[in-house]
């Protein structure tokens, strides 16, 4: 047992998505975003099933001695969380139920079922199924244990309970059809005589509808969604030998074939039916997860808008980062001065150019990156493609243990390895989650290295829904450990290795962190002001959470700005009633992580990679790079104060009020995100006056 509060972290993930429905719920976001927020809170559900409730299906086969070594129960914790998602699912199917589809169709846009279309529209579901859905179907009649079908990994499907009409009062019969709508997408626009009304399908529907049409000597009695979800976790020892490589490439072959996980069943389906399944599909009680009439309701990312633009976000269109973009010597600005990004508010052209810039420069010698998460399409992989045609020496490390981008980073490995960059993978035994990159460029006959070093990931895509910080430097004393960083990833070699002013994963970055936390603790204590904020995604080492509730013991005033996990309890007297701590969940993801420490006066500012969990602090290369600029000091630390005072999409982690909307005194409301958009656009047009 804890002796001091903790929150499990899969309990304190499940809280966290709870804020993503809150978004849909939220009246005051558009009708449309609301819909992106059931498919957001679906997609992350689904990805915690197949990873982390695997994991804990997996300890429950474990022995007794592993079982011992664990800190808490897994039975007891599974049967925790299915409660909590099962009531989260309920709160879902009422959201969409009786919030959304009614506002929809207030605004001419309605989403039908099958015994509400006229004679016209039957006929055209029907040969819309004839010639578009029959060859994908895959219809099976279940006989007892005779048949065992094999249901594809997130599949959607009907089970379907039906009776032979040949058979004087036949028992019921089981079958399933498949909705193929990773063949044909999920929504179906409908004819309408009233031009003016939008009318949609979903494709499980058009499917219940023809189910005569498959099993014609059968009658329907009714049909029920289902869904299995496969164990993604790849299993993949961290060895210090063998071709690790070889090892993810056959492993992502079984991903899609892997043991069940869950699953999810429409929650009207009659017992005995249910009961039919588990048998037949080899499942036990805690792989059952009840939701509503509809599946994989991630689909609604592709929702159709019907160009309805006012059911949207306003658009906020990313703002050029004019003093880089605009540029006449793009590495003499960053030679004259660091440059902070602040992603998406900030347009991602200039990171990009960076590598463009570099690729084609003839003073440029050396560019090397790190690469955990990239876009499918990517002008940085190709830059770094050209440059090698250009003569320079490119060197690339992959990270393809980054979760469910493997596939895509061996890709964009193979791709850099043929156009002739020096490409290194994973390390054995640890991740590689820092998000830098360098280029080395002669300058009257001296070698100057340039870097970016970011809080996200070298990826197009992402930088335009995702808040990250980036800085581009041309400090020696932060460039000179860049190299070093460098060189260890592609060596593998410790030797002397040290760092001063980077904190590196492996290389004292959690000793470090617990030093300044010990720092503040000691300024408290000899009655100096002491403070200190972080904004993190996630909280769960203990060691940490142990050296912050002591700090706030002290007296240090902490505020926690944590979007994800959060294992600490903030507000409790006697052990952490020092701490503040909320999250914010708004259209952008929150992503950037900043460690700001009092310091007597003079702050201490990093930016990093690195959030504060057992994986990041003990088993990967994370990098945080100190800020020394007054001016971006001044900049990060009003960023910091937008979020502190946001009272519109803030939450509290209170741990009385957890997820209740923070209540702020004051004559404005604020919301950051909106905010600090338009902080950004005012500093940027000054910089460029």
């Amino acid at each position: 047992m804890n002796k001091v509060p903790y929150i499990h972290r899969d309990i304190s993930w499940l809280s966290f998505n709870y804020r993503v429905l809150q978004e849909a719920k939220d009246p005051s976001v558009p009708l449309m975003e609301r819909l992106k927020f059931l498919a957001i809170y679906s997609n992350n559900l689904d990805e915690f099933f197949r990873v982390r409730v695997a994991n804990h299906r997996t300890l429950l086969r474990a022995g007794k001695k592993t079982k011992k070594v664990l800190d808490f129960q897994p039975e007891r914790l599974l049967q925790k969380l299915l409660r909590i998602v099962k009531e989260q699912q309920e709160e879902f199917s009422y959201i969409f139920e009786e919030l959304i589809v009614p506002r929809l169709s207030n605004h001419g846009i309605h989403i039908i079922r099958r015994l509400e279309l006229d004679d016209y529209q039957k006929e055209f579901v029907e040969n819309y199924f004839a010639d578009e859905l029959l060859p994908f179907v895959q219809p099976v009649l279940l006989h007892g244990n005779k048949i065992k079908p094999f249901l594809n990994n997130r599949a959607l499907y009907l089970a379907i309970l039906l009776k032979d009409k040949a058979v004087d009062n036949p028992p019921p019969d089981y079958a399933i059809v498949k909705i193929p709508s990773d063949h044909l997408g999920r929504f179906l626009i409908i004819p309408n005589k009233n031009e003016s009304i939008k009318t949609i399908m979903l494709l499980d529907d058009v499917v219940r509808h023809s189910l005569n049409l498959i099993f014609p000597g059968y009658d329907i009695i009714d049909s029920y969604s289902i869904k299995l979800t496969r164990d993604a976790e790849l299993y993949i020892d961290d060895e210090f030998s063998g071709d690790l490589i070889t090892k993810i490439k056959k492993s992502l072959t079984k991903r899609h074939i892997g043991p069940a996980s869950r699953l999810v069943y429409d929650r009207n389906i009659p017992k005995h039916f249910l009961d039919f399944l588990t048998q037949v599909l080899e499942l036990a009680n805690y792989d059952l997860l009840p939701e509503g009439r509809y599946h994989n309701n991630s689909d609604f990312f592709s929702f159709p808008s019907f160009k309805k633009d006012y059911l949207l976000n306003i658009d906020l269109p990313p703002i050029s980062y004019k003093p880089l973009e605009m540029a006449p010597d793009f590495f003499g600005a960053i030679r004259e001065k660091d440059h902070l990004l602040n992603q998406p508010y900030h347009s991602y052209e200039s990171v990009v150019r960076f590598f463009e810039k570099a690729a084609v420069d003839p003073q440029v010698t050396h560019i090397k990156i790190v690469q955990y998460r990239v876009s499918k399409k990517s002008r940085i992989m190709n830059a770094l493609s050209k440059a090698v045609e250009q003569g320079k020496s490119v060197t690339a490390f992959i990270e393809v243990k980054a979760r469910f981008d493997e596939e895509n980073n061996l890709i964009w490995g193979e791709f850099l390895e043929k156009a002739g960059v020096q490409v290194y993978y994973s390390m054995p035994g640890l991740k590689v989650h820092s998000k830098m990159a360098m280029v080395r460029r002669i300058e009257d006959t001296k070698p100057i290295i340039y870097s970016y070093l970011s809080t996200g990931n070298f990826h197009e895509d992402t930088s335009k829904i995702y808040t990250d910080l980036g800085l581009f430097t041309a400090r020696v004393k932060i460039n000179s450990e860049v190299t070093r960083v460098f060189s260890y990833l592609e060596t593998k070699k410790r030797g002397d290795i040290s760092f001063k002013h980077l904190l590196v994963g492996q290389f004292g970055l959690k000793q470090n962190l617990l030093k300044l936390i010990a720092q503040e603790i000691q300024n408290a204590i000899d009655g100096f002001p002491a403070s200190i904020i972080l904004k993190i995604n996630s909280i769960e080492d203990q060691d940490m959470i142990n050296a912050l509730y002591q700090a706030s013991q002290k007296g240090v005033k902490i505020t926690l700005i944590c979007r994800g996990i959060c294992s600490l309890v903030a507000g409790v007297l006697g052990i952490s009633e020092n701490i503040t701590a909320f999250s914010i969940v708004d259209r952008f993801l929150e992503h950037s992580r900043i460690y700001v420490f009092e310091n007597k006066g003079n702050e201490k500012i990093y930016l990093s990679s690195a959030d504060w969990m057992v994986r990041n602090l003990e088993h990967r290369i994370e990098t945080a790079v100190p800020i020394d600029d007054p001016e971006l000091k001044y900049m990060i630390k009003l960023l910091l104060q937008i979020q502190i005072n946001d009272s519109i999409k803030s939450r509290s982690l209170h741990h009385k009020e957890i997820n209740k909307y923070r209540e702020l005194t004051g004559d404005l409301a604020v919301r950051s995100q909106v905010e600090t958009y338009y902080y950004i656009k005012r500093i940027t047009e000054r910089l460029t006056q």
